[in-house]
């Protein structure tokens, strides 16, 4: 059976009714779970729209609501914690962690990060996205690690994507604007695959250049129904 993530992360603005509605969704399209992001503002100030990314990232302060929410729909939910202080609050209500292709560099060189030791440390199970093949990863084997190919551009096309190396890893994370991507991906015979969610393509939520519609993943979750049938 294919585990299938829908990546709400930052495109949600803080909009709890947003959110509850993006969380049913995904149940009503079959999806597993859906994934969120928590990082600081030191982390995005840069960005042209920090202050609107702060919204949607998961805080001490919005955590039980978020929870809550996942709980009255029936729908798991994770994270993306990007500094250590997160994992500390995340633990109480989450049973897996993701980490991104950022920090996932270190991982690939065997060096273990604050973060990654923190997270590590709980004892749950962990996707980390890389762009390199992890076999020569001393955790690469771990049975507490699941890893997923990621290629780290915004979006990426088709042809960035070598779907031959899917054979080394557990699973996707997609950051391809079209459909066939994780279609193909599926076809590969991943056992993960996580993608991007939006609740409207004519807004500007800010990922939502590498996120696909309810249509969309109602396309992609025939695909992937098939397979696991």
């Amino acid at each position: 059976m294919v585990f299938i993530v829908a990546e709400i992360g930052v495109n949600w603005d803080g909009d709890f009714d947003l959110v509850k509605q993006m969380m049913n969704e995904s149940k009503l399209l079959g999806l597993n779970a859906v994934k969120f992001q928590a990082f600081t503002f030191e982390m995005v100030k840069n960005h042209p729209e920090s202050n609107r990314l702060m919204n949607s990232s998961i805080t001490k302060e919005n955590i039980e609501k978020i929870n809550d929410i996942s709980q009255e729909v029936g729908i798991n939910w994770f994270c993306t914690p990007m500094y250590p202080d997160a994992v500390n609050f995340l633990d109480r209500f989450v049973s897996r962690y993701k980490i991104r292709e950022f920090d996932g560099r270190e991982i690939i060189q065997s060096n273990q990060t604050d973060l990654f030791q923190t997270i590590y440390k709980k004892h749950k199970n962990i996707f980390i996205s890389s762009e390199t093949v992890p076999v020569n990863c001393s955790f690469y084997n771990d049975p507490q690690i699941k890893w997923l190919y990621c290629i780290p551009k915004y979006p990426c096309g088709l042809d960035d994507i070598d779907f031959s190396l899917l054979k080394h890893f557990d699973g996707f994370s997609n950051h391809c604007n079209l459909i066939e991507a994780p279609i193909r991906a599926l076809h590969e015979g991943i056992e993960i695959l996580e993608i991007h969610v939006t609740s409207d393509k004519t807004k500007d939520f800010v990922d939502n250049n590498v996120s696909f519609d309810y249509d969309e993943i109602k396309e992609i979750m025939k695909v992937a129904k098939v397979i696991n049938s």
